[in-house]
């Protein structure tokens, strides 16, 4: 284990390539730009990792472990009247931050597990079932008592396909914008979709 010294050097590393992640596609970014940006050298730079994708994997596991608070917006929330749509504007407002936040290295980790990195498909599995899961439990939930969207709809596809869109939201804005979709109108839309979604009905006034 590295002293609290190497331990700064280290995180400053991956504060520096999260910061480039941002900027640079991902397969152009090289351990000196790194080590230089971070104001130290490759060989510091292979003390702590053996290369820019294993630091990469090493930001992808903090956003999972981060991605942990997400069950929170769902779980023990009611659905019901005007708490309803709170539960469902909460919902949106947290997973489009989540998303935005961690913008650079989920855009990596998407990218990797589209080519069939296990590694990197795992990560994006539990980062979704943050939401994903306790959603479909409320939904099922709901089913159970005669309530929600019904029509024997499967509650984890349900689950899965809200997250997704409010996830793929996150990463579009400029393209929806240009398609005449206001940042304004976005909020709404989500909320009504996800509402109908979960309950079946639309949330209240």
């Amino acid at each position: 284990m590295a002293g609290r010294r190497g331990q700064a050097t280290r995180q400053k590393l991956l504060d520096c390539l999260g910061k480039m992640l941002s900027t640079s596609p991902y397969r152009d970014v090289r351990v000196i730009d790194v080590a230089r940006k971070a104001g130290t050298s490759p060989a510091t730079f292979y003390q702590y990792f053996p290369d820019v994708e294993a630091a990469v994997l090493e930001l992808a596991e903090v956003t999972l472990r981060e991605s942990a608070s997400l069950s929170e917006l769902v779980a023990g929330r009611s659905w019901t009247g005007k708490a309803g749509r709170q539960t469902a504007e909460e919902l949106v407002d947290g997973v489009l931050a989540f998303w935005r936040r961690h913008d650079a290295i989920l855009r990596v980790v998407d990218l990797a597990a589209s080519e069939g990195d296990r590694r990197f498909v795992r990560i994006r599995t539990r980062i979704q079932g943050a939401v994903v899961k306790p959603l479909a439990e409320t939904i099922d939930g709901l089913q159970a008592r005669g309530r929600g969207s019904g029509g024997g709809i499967s509650s984890a596809a349900l689950a899965g396909s809200l997250v997704t869109m409010l996830a793929a939201v996150s990463a579009q804005p400029k393209s929806l914008q240009s398609l005449g979709a206001k940042q304004t109108d976005l909020k709404p839309a989500l909320t009504t979709l996800v509402h109908l979604g979960v309950t079946g009905r639309k949330p209240a006034a």
